[in-house]
């Protein structure tokens, strides 16, 4: 990640009242930072995923189907990662499936940037792509989409409930 999707994200958590938070991080492995402080900093449980083990891993999984149970956390983010997933409209209904109702989902992405495999780049993410893509969960609410600069987007989506 880097310093703008921290601060970014940083700014997302700080936002965040929910005083016993189980987070599950998305494209956790460390690369070149990682959310766990700011997670565990709030007093949250954080469970770091990816596909590989590696340093911030805690479950390896595969992108389109995670080995929990619906409903599990309480907030799901990912940061600068859904450039690298292949079929994000797959991807984004599994983080849906796992986030309880009322529960945070934040994503921060490119809208811009150099290609940078890991192990692919695919995509690149404007506003009205990120609001479909919530819109084809069928589940989440209450879009708050940001451009935070030239290059990056934040979006944030409420499961609905029940």
């Amino acid at each position: 990640m880097h310093d703008a999707a921290y601060r970014a994200m940083e700014r997302v958590i700080a936002g965040e009242s929910c005083p016993a938070a189980l987070v599950l991080d998305v494209g956790s492995l460390d690369v070149n930072g990682t959310y766990r402080p700011l997670v565990e900093g709030r007093g949250w449980r954080y469970v770091g995923l990816d596909m590989g083990m590696g340093l911030n891993v805690d479950v390896v999984a595969e992108p389109f189907r995670y080995p929990f149970a619906g409903g599990t956390f309480d907030m799901v983010l990912s940061g600068s990662t859904m450039e690298h997933v292949t079929a994000i409209w797959r991807w984004l209904p599994e983080l849906a499936r796992v986030l309880r109702p009322g529960g945070l989902l934040a994503i921060i992405t490119h809208t811009a940037w150099e290609e940078h495999r890991h192990p692919v780049d695919c995509w690149r993410v404007m506003p009205d792509g990120m609001r479909y893509l919530f819109d084809c969960t069928g589940v989440l609410m209450n879009y708050e989409i940001e451009m935070i600069n030239a290059t990056d987007i934040v979006g944030l989506a409420v499961k609905r409930e029940g």
